[in-house]
């Protein structure tokens, strides 16, 4: 009988550490296309994201380059047109200041992604949060509030990362002030990782415990000095989640537009990169 038991205990409690390790998997995190596109760079680090066969990919916006409310469904439709081939992909999409402008613009934005302009989903044990702050540098009060909402109701995914496309929390990052509303609620529901896109360089902060990430780009224009070492570069993030370990492999495109050299997040800081690792 003892036995017995004692079978029963290790069957229920090896199940249980297998739900506990649950969902080995990847996805790709893909920066800002426009700001500037630099032609044929979207579609290579599209080409090079596939080929990582990942689970599904997210951008950080900045899809088109926008601007005008009549030219706006012109752009969506090429851009849907250039991801035809890679629809075996979820893909889900963060609206950028490129993306959302006008009303119009937040209605198009929709229409073709088929994303609201803020959202949530859950991938095994994983929880996305993605906010819209398309139209304000600042991360506005309703979103801190949705936020606030959505994390409170999924606080039992182990998990959980918050995207935006403008870093509106990079000032508070550099001075790493533990304070600002958006960390007190990062803190407070488990939030481990931030990521925003926009400026399009590479960068990485802690601030008592969360990350927060600034993606380089992956087709907008090269700013500052355009130097690897300072974070401009075109790349795709391959993020790799097993269990309760998620590990980014940053991988800059290959030629024409890059040289292929491969990093993780600890090679990178405030400052852009902290110690070179060739790939």
């Amino acid at each position: 009988m003892f036995a017995l038991i004692a079978l029963i205990a290790i069957i229920v409690g090896g199940i249980a550490v297998a739900h506990a390790a649950r969902g080995h998997f990847q996805f790709v995190i893909l920066g800002d296309r426009t700001g500037g596109a630099l032609p044929g760079v979207y579609e290579q680090a599209w080409r090079e994201a596939a080929a990582d066969h990942p689970a599904f990919v997210i951008t950080v916006g900045d899809t088109i380059e926008g601007g005008s409310d009549l030219t706006m469904d012109a752009e969506w439709g090429k851009i849907m047109a250039m991801l035809a081939p890679y629809r075996r992909y979820r893909i889900f999409f963060t609206p950028g200041n490129h993306d959302v402008w006008s009303i119009a613009s937040a209605q198009a934005f929709e229409k073709y992604t088929k994303n609201p302009l803020h959202y949530s989903f859950d991938y095994e044990q994983v929880h996305f949060t993605v906010l819209d702050n398309s139209r304000s540098d600042s991360l506005p009060a309703e979103e801190l509030a949705y936020l606030e909402k959505d994390l409170e109701k999924h606080q039992k995914q182990p998990i959980k990362f918050v995207f935006s496309h403008r870093p509106s929390w990079i000032l508070q990052a550099i001075v790493k002030n533990p304070e600002f509303a958006l960390q007190r609620l990062a803190k407070r529901y488990g939030v481990q990782y931030v990521v925003a896109g926009h400026i399009h360089e590479m960068l990485h902060y802690e601030v008592d415990g969360v990350t927060y990430i600034s993606i380089a780009s992956s087709g907008g224009h090269l700013r500052g000095n355009r130097q690897y070492t300072s974070g401009w570069f075109f790349q795709h993030t391959l993020v790799t989640v097993d269990g309760n370990s998620v590990k980014f492999t940053i991988k800059e495109l290959g030629q024409p537009f890059g040289e292929g050299l491969v990093t993780t997040l600890s090679d990178w800081g405030g400052s852009g990169l902290i110690a070179k690792k060739g790939g």
